[in-house]
């Protein structure tokens, strides 16, 4: 593409967020809209097949990123995964549709304003939200929405056996799914799914309006630089050409991306774009501060009869999936989750168990029997900061989470393992398992089991923060309540990076109702007006 285009809104990043902005704001046929995407088009099969993740993973449809050295991870890099492909990482990633506790979100409302509130954003879940499952099962979603949800279509035995577990120490089945305000308990997993199928951002929204002539999808098109004339954004610049908005430009990039394009246009901490040759436009020092993530420790034990999702790439599996849409191929692996609290007492929980039945373990062939419950930290402490490399807008970015430098976080995670070994010793899956898989030993000391989260525990692929929203009196806040940029007009940010914290669910379904919600703040004449 050569030469300038002009649209009322350019949205950047055809993501979870972007894919819905993008088909919202193109339901006036007066509205001519632009999407910009990094990578291209959804066509692989592994798209369409739940188990296809694994695949898609380090693919050419990921943006490969790796984190800096980690300390407090034994000095390991870690890869953080991220969709370059239309849907974005809604197209790659496992499926799961769990937006949270109403926690996170009145503690948004305290930070950003009473929009961001549980009771303000749930009916934009619900209008995203289309259940498929048994209606008993789905009565906290919605019914008529763009995105399929449903519980896993044809699960793994050994699934079962873990959700009787789970009631085995209390952690009973949640009412109505995990779409209600407390999602504490056990629950089958609810999949962005549709008969055996996956369903991205890019099936629901974009599809739908992908014949509409005032929408515009671009591909293979990596945005260098958000452009601006006299403090307002009026477009954005590739390798071979720009487009030119008339109303605004619209960041949802990711947590990654959108940071480190606001830092290539000038706009972040002075000093710090100084040091990598940039010239600061506008001084705004929490670009890319308060980066948070989840991260997991897997506990990995073998299984006394072979598993289904271990030997699922056989031309009988894949045959049985082609036809009747069954088998271990519609299994998104992550089939089962509990949310319980560390210390066993009331409250939000801080922590999330997932069920795979299957190994998840670097140190084993593909292909061996085992079975993996997935300790998640739902709230760290730790935090850290995104930062360019140099002025190269084709450098990946310079990421350092920070894991585990809160001593909390290593102590939550030691009592989700002692949690998750009490499961695997419950009446309901002790006969599955034959011994722990190394590196796990049952029995291990606080001070082994310490340096075992530190140097096994990984990411969940869950970063936010790096754009939060806040009040006037939040020095660090890049957007406001509205999502717009401070300081400069005609420039929102609308994606996972603006999340002031890391919610107690997975960070797909927050994002498409972050897309939502920006549809009307946009349409109910809302401008990004540069608020200070």
């Amino acid at each position: 593409m050569t030469g300038i285009q002009e649209f009322d809104h350019v949205i950047v990043g055809a993501g979870s967020a972007g894919s819905v902005l993008a088909a919202r704001l193109s339901e006036d046929p007066a509205v001519r809209v632009a999407l910009v995407e990094a990578g291209g088009p959804d066509t692989d099969p592994d798209f369409r097949i739940p188990m296809g993740s694994m695949a898609l993973l380090g693919s050419s449809h990921d943006w490969g990123y790796r984190t800096t050295a980690q300390p407090g991870l034994d000095d390991r890099r870690i890869d953080w995964p991220r969709g370059k492909v239309l849907g974005g990482s809604s197209s790659t990633n496992f499926q799961m549709w769990i937006p949270g506790h109403r926690l996170d979100y009145d503690e948004w409302g305290r930070a950003a304003g009473p929009q961001w509130s549980w009771d303000a954003v749930r009916p934009y879940f619900r209008k995203a939200e289309r259940w498929t499952g048994p209606p008993e099962d789905g009565t906290t979603y919605g019914d008529a929405g763009p995105l399929r949800i449903s519980p896993p279509r044809d699960p793994d035995p050994t699934t079962a056996h873990f959700l009787r577990a789970c009631e085995e120490l209390g952690l009973k089945p949640v009412p109505g799914g995990l779409g209600g305000p407390d999602h504490t308990g056990s629950a089958v997993t609810p999949l962005n799914q549709w008969r055996g199928a996956r369903w991205s951002t890019a099936d629901g929204y974009l599809r739908p309006a992908a014949n509409r002539p005032n929408l515009t999808v671009f591909t293979g098109k990596q945005v260098h630089r958000v452009l601006l004339e006299g403090g307002r954004a009026t477009g954005v610049e590739f390798a071979d050409g720009r487009l030119t908005a008339l109303r605004e430009v619209i960041l949802c990039a990711g947590a990654v991306n959108s940071p480190q394009l606001l830092m290539l246009s000038g706009i972040g901490d002075a000093q710090a774009l100084r040091e990598v040759g940039i010239e600061p436009r506008i001084h705004l020092p929490g670009v890319g501060r308060n980066l948070q993530d989840h991260i997991a420790l897997d506990i990995v034990m073998k299984a006394v009869e072979p598993v289904r999702l271990a030997h699922a790439d056989t031309p009988a599996a894949r045959r049985r999936y082609e036809e009747e849409r069954l088998g271990p191929l519609t299994s998104n692996v992550a089939e089962a989750v509990a949310f319980f609290r560390a210390d066993g007492g009331p409250g939000a929980p801080d922590l999330e168990l997932i069920w795979a039945p299957v190994a998840f373990t670097e140190d084993e062939p593909s292909g061996a029997d085992g079975l993996t419950a997935a300790v998640v930290l739902l709230q760290p402490e730790s935090r850290g900061r995104l930062t360019l490399t140099d002025a190269d807008p084709t450098s990946p970015p310079r990421i350092d989470p920070r894991y585990l430098s809160a001593g909390a976080d290593v102590r939550r995670l030691m009592a989700g393992a002692r949690f998750a070994e009490r499961i695997f010793g419950t009446e309901a899956l002790r006969p599955l398992v034959s011994g722990p898989w190394a590196p796990w030993a049952r029995g291990l000391s606080d001070s082994a089991l310490a340096a075992l989260v530190r140097a096994q525990a990984s990411t969940l692929f869950h970063p936010v923060g790096t754009c939060r929203m806040g009040g006037g009196e939040d020095d660090l806040a890049v957007v406001d309540a509205h999502l717009r940029v401070r300081g400069v007009d005609a420039l929102r940010v609308v994606d996972a990076s603006v999340l002031p914290n890391v919610p107690r669910g997975h960070t797909h379904a927050p994002c498409v109702m972050l897309g939502e919600r920006a549809a009307d703040l946009i349409r109910d004449g809302q401008p990004a007006g540069g608020s200070k």
